[in-house]
């Protein structure tokens, strides 16, 4: 699309005389968001028949318009940080997302056969392209910022945190479900002189980690959650557990019991939801997180019910604002790097899913819990760590 055609699109494409448009220009109004203004969260139109799209398919028409190049907004962080703080996604309920959310709640997505869909299709992109992405330890979860000054200090810092809430001691086995591409393990074990298994639904994650932590008593599966039968004096589950959908949440509990030695601690760290009732955004589902499902806090406590008692919640969910930017950042500048191999939809496409969730943290519309838990309670009571 040649420049002369942006630079008139949006006055052009607004000008028509669609209710569509002029139903979109008043819902953008309450989030202080104009089309075809010049401020950097306001969105300019270079195609037709955008409004159509996202009245006819919501979130999902949004998304796959923004990747076809049909709108574009300089900071999509804001643009979205702005919409979901006015809550105008719950303005446009098309038909088709009502069906994509009754067959969440009526289909297991999370099934054993079906659970493997997510590492093949986002975790076994290429480890060099993560690498070029994240901190060196290739940490893919939320930093922890609070006296950082960088992406890797941030996440280092929260590996420390999690080692500390732990209380993590030299020789004990500690257990991590979901492990990614080894680094909580890692961490532990070079700082902690702990032992220990991690399992995982990615194969690259588990060749990575195997490699990368070759010196350490560590051990990376590859290997669903549920077949885990041994015990552990520590279990951690660092962002795995939005993978596990609320129909798999109890079972998910029943492992972590089982496998959970008497007196041990097991830290739960999750991306979750405001209303339990609220659906997988499709646009996610589609291009990024296959079969995903954001927890709610009642799901998580339906889910412990009786099997684990919470010794501490911790949220720093505006945290993982500051870490979706550092890593956008970071993707941006290797881009080049990539751009052959991938094309400019799947830039496109991997920039709407970093700074739309980053907006989506700003407003709080999502939130990051650190949950720590025991069997039967920790004696005299549970005392977070000083960070």
């Amino acid at each position: 699309m040649n420049q002369a055609f942006r630079d008139n699109a949006s006055t052009s494409f607004i000008s028509q005389d669609s209710s569509l448009h002029r139903l979109m220009v008043e819902l953008l109004e309450r989030a202080d968001i104009r089309i075809g203004g010049n401020r950097p969260w306001d969105m300019r139109l270079n195609a037709p028949r955008v409004p159509e799209r996202i009245f006819a398919q919501g979130n999902l028409g949004l998304g796959e318009a923004y990747m076809d190049g049909a709108w574009e907004a300089e900071r999509l962080d804001e643009f979205f940080h702005r919409l979901l703080s006015a809550r105008l996604d719950r303005q446009v309920q098309p038909v088709r997302m009502m069906l994509h959310a009754l067959r969440a709640r009526l289909v297991n997505l999370q099934s054993s056969r079906r659970a493997w869909q997510v590492g093949r299709a986002h975790y076994d992109l290429g480890n060099a392209f993560y690498a070029a992405m994240l901190d060196p330890r290739m940490t893919y979860t939320c930093g922890y910022w609070k006296n950082a000054g960088n992406l890797t200090e941030a996440q280092e810092a929260k590996l420390e945190l999690i080692c500390r809430k732990l209380r993590l001691e030299p020789g004990m086995r500690v257990l991590d479900i979901g492990c990614g591409w080894g680094s909580f393990l890692g961490y532990a074990a070079e700082r902690y002189g702990v032992q220990g298994v991690g399992v995982t639904i990615s194969k690259e994650q588990a060749i990575w980690a195997s490699q990368r932590y070759a010196g350490l008593p560590l051990e990376f599966r590859l290997q669903d959650y549920r077949q885990i039968e041994e015990h552990f004096d520590r279990i951690a589950s660092v962002g795995m557990f939005e993978h596990v959908g609320h129909k798999n949440h109890r079972v998910f509990m029943e492992v972590a019991t089982r496998c959970l030695a008497e007196g041990g601690l097991f830290l739960l760290h999750t991306i979750g939801k405001n209303d339990r009732s609220s659906s997988t955004d499709a646009w996610i589902d589609r291009y990024i997180f296959p079969n995903g499902d954001v927890p709610s806090l009642g799901q998580i406590g339906d889910a412990a019910n009786d099997l684990l008692i919470l010794e501490d919640l911790h949220n720093f969910g505006a945290d993982y604002d500051k870490t979706l930017t550092a890593w956008c950042h970071n993707f941006e500048k290797a881009w080049p790097q990539f751009a052959d191999q991938l094309g400019e939809r799947f830039r496109r496409m991997w920039r709407y899913y970093l700074l739309s969730c980053a907006g989506a943290f700003r407003a709080r519309d999502l939130q990051l819990w650190q949950l720590v838990l025991s069997k039967n309670g920790v004696p005299g009571g549970y005392e977070r760590p000083a960070m």
